[in-house]
Parts: C-alpha cells; sequence; structure tokens
C-alpha cells in the first residue's frame, strides 16, 4: 500500500511546488499587495486548485493515480489561478513587445499601467499622434483585442505644468482622445475604453527643470479588472484569444 501511494505523493508535492513557482514571470519584483509575501495570488490559487485537481485525478483514474494527479493538477491549477494567471501571461508579453519603445509597462495588484512618455508620444502642443506613436500603440491594441473578457482601459493625458490649468487640461484631454479613437481604429471594443485629460496633475517628476516636465508629458492606459468578472475568473481561468 505504501509502495504504491508514493507516486501520487510525488504528484501532489510536484504540482503544489508547479504552482508557487507561477509567482511571477515578469522578472521583476511585483508591485502592490502581493510584493513580499513571497507567495502570490497566482502562486496561491494555483497551488491549491492544483492540489484539488490532483486529488481529483488520483481519485477518478484508480489504476494510476500519479498519472491521475498529474493531469488532474494540470486542469485544478489554471483553473485556480485564475485571473492572476491571465495578467501573467498578458503582463510578459506586454514587456516583450514594449521592450525598446520606452513605453514602461507597470503592475499593482492585478492593474497593468503602460507610462507613454512624450518624447514617443506627441509634439509640443499637439494631438497628433507622432509616428514612433504607432508601434507601441499597435502591439497594445493586439493585447487588449486577445485579452479582451476582463479589463476596463482607461487612456490619461498628462501635461506638464507650463501655460495656463485650462489649456493644460484641454490639450491632455484631446491626446487621451485620440490615443482612444486609434485603439478602436485598430479593432479595441469603444465601450471598453474612456478617455481623461488629467493636465499636470500627479506629476511624476519636477516641474522645475526640462527634464522633469519631459516626463510629465506622458500618456497612461490602464487595464482594469472588472470586479465581477475577477471574481468570476478565480473560479474559472479565461483563455486569451489567439
Amino acid at each position: 500500500m505504501l509502495t504504491s501511494s508514493r507516486p501520487f505523493i510525488l504528484a501532489l508535492a510536484t504540482v503544489f511546488l508547479a504552482g508557487c513557482a507561477t509567482n511571477n514571470n515578469s522578472g521583476q519584483p511585483q508591485q502592490g499587495g502581493d510584493q513580499g509575501q513571497g507567495i502570490g495570488k497566482t502562486a496561491t490559487y494555483g497551488g491549491l486548485g492544483a492540489l484539488a485537481g490532483a486529488a481529483a485525478g488520483a481519485l477518478l483514474n484508480k489504476d494510476n493515480r500519479g498519472k491521475g494527479a498529474l493531469i488532474g493538477a494540470a486542469v485544478g491549477g489554471a483553473a485556480g489561478a485564475g485571473y492572476g494567471y491571465y495578467v501573467d501571461k498578458q503582463e510578459a508579453e506586454l514587456r516583450q513587445q514594449m521592450a525598446g519603445t520606452g513605453v514602461e509597462v507597470q503592475r499593482q495588484g492585478d492593474q497593468l499601467t503602460l507610462v507613454m512618455p512624450g518624447n514617443i508620444t506627441f509634439a509640443t502642443g499637439s494631438a497628433d499622434i507622432s509616428s514612433a506613436f504607432y508601434t507601441p500603440l499597435n502591439s497594445l491594441a493586439n493585447s487588449i483585442r486577445q485579452y479582451n473578457q476582463n479589463s476596463s482601459i482607461e487612456v490619461i493625458g498628462y501635461t506638464d505644468n507650463t501655460g495656463s490649468y485650462q489649456n493644460n487640461v484641454a490639450l491632455s484631454q484631446r491626446r487621451a482622445q485620440s490615443v482612444v479613437n486609434y485603439l478602436v481604429s485598430q479593432g479595441v471594443d469603444g465601450t471598453r475604453v474612456m478617455a481623461r485629460g488629467a493636465g499636470p496633475e500627479n506629476p511624476i517628476a519636477s516641474n522645475a527643470n526640462e527634464a522633469g516636465r519631459s516626463q510629465n508629458r506622458r500618456v497612461e492606459v490602464k487595464l482594469t479588472p472588472l470586479p465581477q468578472q475577477q471574481q468570476q475568473q478565480y473560479q474559472q481561468y479565461p483563455q486569451p484569444r489567439s
């Protein structure tokens, strides 16, 4: 009896560790609530799902409990990982696609934010998309279309504090709307996207010098999980469109 159960026990240990190993596939420390906890949401839900799936698989396949456990774990681990695993995949692909473009991909919990600097987005005082901006926008549109089930998209335009506040807010709104219009022209569902002009609010650098003002002139795109869908997807792993 002890010998026959050994493959099953080894399978359980293997799949639980595999679930824990999915904590952060981006190769960078995660920001937000998961940081410093050792095992993030993806690993926690994935590991528990893998264990549950392994146990079920072993019971269903009495002739080969070890094989049944591994098969069950593959299904259970993905289902348990849920939306966190979905975001892991989108984050990794976006980081790869944005490499070398100047666009920074940030993550806070299950929210992804793309910070697009002013030197590639718009010319000074203009809301016309610069030629260097099309490549990252095309990559973003492809990602949004592929991972189309679980995010609302907010495009926020920012300026430095040069000039009047009203003019800066109006310019940042036009720039954000230009990005939204282009994403929609590339097949993104317009009902999921909104534009907002924040003007000089929320500076990320000092406005006392040109280097800082250049950083503040930016566009941010926030991909945020819809609460009800996030809850559902922790129970059933969503498949992105191919």
